[in-house]
């Protein structure tokens, strides 16, 4: 890899690090608001105002899966995963409630549209090297982990 490349790679790293971090914030916040500041009963409340369909059921779900989709994006632990229903989320946001609106703030699709847009690059991304994931993923010898790798073969892996 020539310096060039690595340094290029390096930006790349930076960047979703970056990208993960804002976005699982802005996620963590809004799915604590939902549960702590709001309530579960408060949104789904809301919810059913809004035409969401199974608002008791709904409510609970959005509201774990941006408080913990969120932190799994800012540690950069199932990166993928949790982008992928953090985009689902997104999406029926937008068909469900935010269409409507137009384009722009505040009932509009800019915002969940920018989320959206986020998360599906995550996914397809991954989280890069300054991730969790990739800890774990450097741990691996042929997919194993590194004490299950020490016992089927007697040898410990260098560090």
């Amino acid at each position: 890899m020539s310096a060039i490349q690595l340094a290029a790679s390096k930006r790349v790293n930076a960047a979703l690090m970056v990208l993960r971090v804002v976005v699982g914030a802005i996620f963590v916040a809004h799915g604590a608001q939902k549960l702590f500041l709001l309530g579960l009963p408060a949104v789904s409340g809301g919810f059913g105002q809004m035409g969401i369909p199974f608002p008791g059921l709904a409510a609970p779900l959005v509201a774990g899966v941006e408080l913990l989709g969120g932190l799994a994006l800012i540690f950069g632990l199932v990166t993928r995963l949790a982008s992928v229903g953090l985009a689902l989320e997104m999406l029926g946001a937008i068909m469900l409630v935010h269409l409507p609106g137009g384009f722009f703030l505040p009932t509009g699709i800019e915002f969940p549209l920018a989320l959206l847009g986020a998360t599906v690059a995550l996914a397809l991304a991954g989280p890069g090297e300054l991730s969790l994931d990739a800890v774990l993923a450097r741990r691996r010898v042929g997919g194993l982990p590194p004490r299950m790798v020490e016992r089927r073969t007697g040898q410990r892996r260098a560090a």
